[in-house]
């Protein structure tokens, strides 16, 4: 009987054996197969973001850096990772705005550094090529009234900007939906940091940028009401020498330069005539474009007319400020002329306004409004790639947007982009 047993527990003993041998077998098989599922995942993911950085214009995005002088140290490229995290995974409560060209998130890093996340809603074609554009526009500015890019994300499926957080809306918003009450005084500082930073892309780099889409709704404010002039995506590098450039019509209806919508040919003056349709909205608080009737030509016509009262808004206007806002309006009919050579340039724009704030505020700085703080961060420069994009406007960073309307070549509308 001992004995038996002894054989039947040896019998036991091998099938048991047996059995983990084949449960072991199949451990490893499971995880072997796991392992090379979780890898040939892992590959595609890989080849799925490299992708998206082709499509997403990562290469010509290269290119053109190298073409620049060499990588931008200060811009960061973030991974999809990271942005989603920051903005609970895109979540609709972290919704800025909306519009045209895409959705403006807010979002908090983990060093509790806020910030504007700006993403497309596609980038086929000439969008991806704004999107580079737009990258190297501003990864040469340093300016403190310039909007300032943080970085990108290019391994997404659509292209991602990462800006500084500007925490107290557009121009546009102030002054036609009553966000805050703007004084005159308040209207004119915007109005002179704007013409300071525009000034400063014509004027004051090694390669002059034109911004190309002025406007109200792409004039940001922080809770200081600082000025940040936003959304580089139209805009243009002119290489040295170069008056005039050939190019399809990008901007937004009410600011375009009768000029430049004519003849196609694009110059530092377009920015100006834009400029001036800024300084009349400022002056008046209407729109740049009401039921078809241009604000530019009703504005030049009152003045003619000797009847400029019947526009200004009343709430700026007062014993102490209307001589000054006359001298306002006047500098804003000579940048809305219709030959681009009779306007002034924006330096000389910025120069005036600031004059004007040093007259009513003589303890001002002359050098307020031009700071030589701008790092040329890609070198020397030389002229971008002429695009030719339908840039599908506004969004600049903390911002919303309205309706967009665009027609190719004479004339582009584009979002009213916070």
């Amino acid at each position: 009987m001992t004995g038996s047993a002894s054989k039947k527990l040896s019998k036991m003993e091998v099938m048991l054996i047996v059995s983990l041998g084949v449960s072991a077998g199949f451990l490893v098989s499971f995880i072997g197969i796991a392992w090379l599922w979780w890898g040939n995942k892992k590959r595609k993911f890989i080849k799925l973001k490299e992708k998206y950085f082709q499509e997403n214009g990562g290469l010509l995005l290269q290119q053109q850096l190298a073409s620049h002088g060499g990588a931008v140290d200060t811009t960061k490229i973030f991974s999809a990772e990271e942005l989603q995290e920051a903005t609970n995974n895109f979540h609709e409560s972290r919704v800025l705005g909306k519009g045209g060209y895409g959705i403006v998130y807010k979002g908090i890093l983990p060093d509790n550094q806020v910030i504007a996340i700006k993403k497309s809603k596609g980038c086929v074609g000439s969008q991806s090529e704004q999107f580079v554009n737009e990258v190297i526009i501003l990864s040469q500015i340093n300016h403190r009234n310039v909007v300032k890019l943080l970085g990108c994300c290019l391994e997404t499926e659509v292209p991602i900007l990462v800006y500084e957080f500007i925490s107290h809306g557009t121009l546009h918003e102030h002054i036609h939906k009553k966000r805050s009450s703007l004084s005159f005084e308040l209207r004119l500082k915007i109005a002179a940091e704007a013409a300071g930073a525009l000034a400063h892309l014509h004027s004051s780099i090694s390669t002059p940028i034109i911004h190309r889409d002025v406007k109200a709704a792409n004039i940001l404010l922080d809770d200081k009401y600082t000025t940040k002039v936003s959304d580089f995506g139209a805009s243009r590098l002119v290489a040295s020498g170069e008056a005039g450039i050939q190019t399809v019509v990008l901007g937004t209806v009410g600011y375009l330069d009768p000029e430049y919508l004519h003849s196609n040919q694009l110059t530092e003056k377009s920015d100006v005539y834009s400029f001036g349709v800024l300084l009349a909205e400022l002056l008046t608080s209407k729109v740049a474009v009401s039921k078809d009737e241009f604000l530019a030509s009703i504005f030049v016509a009152s003045m003619e007319k000797d009847c400029l009262n019947q526009m200004l808004d009343d709430e700026i206007v007062n014993e102490g400020t209307i001589e000054m806002v006359k001298n306002v309006a006047e500098l804003a009919r000579r940048c809305l002329r219709v030959k681009g050579e009779e306007r002034p340039t924006m330096r000389e724009v910025a120069m005036e306004l600031e004059g004007m704030i040093m007259t009513k505020h003589p303890w001002g700085s002359a050098d307020h409004y031009f700071p030589e703080e701008t790092e040329h961060l890609l070198g020397s420069p030389n002229t971008s790639k002429d695009y030719s994009v339908n840039v599908d406007g506004g969004g600049g960073p903390g911002t919303a947007s309205g309706s967009s309307m665009q027609i190719d070549m004479s004339m582009s509308s584009y979002a009213d982009g916070r």
